[in-house]
């Protein structure tokens, strides 16, 4: 039994476009502080019509690559234009400006998921 998809089985699939966000946090940053980034970056998609899929989490990676990036984020929408509309959102420029005052880095990562 050959158990790779047919093409014809791929593309009944719906594309899936994620949106990939990592933090680095400032040392300054208190735990209680980067919980309310946290939780304000979860509450975007009861805010955002176009978000299809939330997930988040800390690192725990035994590697240590992980270049002082602690906190990752997938956001998913269906389509170029639901991504299009979340980045200049009210919702999300207001999640960036509780975000900003502890960031320290950011990493974007977007692709079509396969």
């Amino acid at each position: 039994m050959n158990s790779t998809p047919t093409v014809a089985a791929e593309e009944a699939e719906p594309r899936k476009l994620r949106h990939v966000v990592m933090f680095q946090f400032k040392e300054t940053a208190t735990p209680e502080q980067v919980k309310t980034v946290v939780d304000a970056f979860a509450a975007l998609p009861s805010k955002i019509d176009s978000i299809t899929g939330f997930e988040h989490g800390t690192n725990n990676s035994p590697e240590n690559l992980n270049d002082g990036f602690t906190h990752c984020f997938t956001v998913t929408f269906a389509s170029e234009e639901g991504r299009a509309a979340y980045l200049p959102h009210p919702e999300h420029k207001a999640f960036v400006e509780v975000l900003k005052p502890h960031l320290e880095k950011v990493l974007v990562f977007d692709y079509w998921a396969k």
